[in-house]
């Protein structure tokens, strides 16, 4: 039996704001004010086969294309582990990276440097950050993610070119982490070049 995808995409309450402030949203140059953020409620399926349906918090003016990524990702029935806003981890990325979770919007800056992320705009999204992990030379985050370094397409979960995730972020113009050369974000997509 198939099942249809769902979504929805609504405003960052007052209440969803005051849990993120100091966590994931901060009262600094250069955040983004609440009305220019949204929530989205994507169902998505885990690696037991089930439907589960996860939050992301994104820039609004990027909302539609990603629930259209999402709805791509479902049908290729391509398992995420959970999907569950940063503040939940105290805006903490390695936190949130070694529980597996896929999250979107958070005010903070590139790992060791001071320029501000895309993931700040609300303008990027990591997916199953254990299954495809971040790697320079043998710096691996999150730690875990050392068991997927072989980038097998039949692992489930992993991120690969070509392949239903690649594929759908191609669709709307987003940049694949895999991508790059030097460091490789396999779990990271943003919206804008680096």
């Amino acid at each position: 039996m198939s099942r249809r995808f769902s979504a929805f995409i609504g405003p960052v309450s007052p209440d969803m704001h005051a849990r993120m402030n100091g966590r994931s949203w901060h009262d600094s140059p250069g955040c983004p004010e609440p009305a220019e953020l949204a929530l989205l409620r994507l169902d998505h399926w885990d690696f037991r086969g089930q439907v589960r349906q996860g939050q992301l918090v994104v820039a609004r003016a990027v909302a539609r294309e990603v629930v259209f990524v999402f709805k791509r990702i479902f049908e290729a029935r391509f398992p995420i582990a959970q999907m569950v806003p940063i503040h939940v981890f105290g805006g903490d990325d390695n936190a949130s990276m070694d529980a597996n979770n896929s999250s979107a919007f958070n005010f903070r800056t590139i790992a060791g440097t001071d320029e501000l992320s895309q993931h700040a705009f609300g303008l990027a999204i990591d997916i199953n950050p254990v299954q495809n992990p971040w790697v320079r030379k043998k710096k691996v985050l999150p730690p875990a993610g050392r068991e997927f370094l072989e980038r097998d397409p039949a692992v489930p979960g992993v991120i690969v070119r070509p392949g239903p995730v690649t594929d759908a972020f191609d669709e709307v113009g987003w940049q694949w982490g895999g991508d790059w050369p030097g460091v490789k974000d396999y779990h990271h997509f943003q919206k804008h070049p680096r």
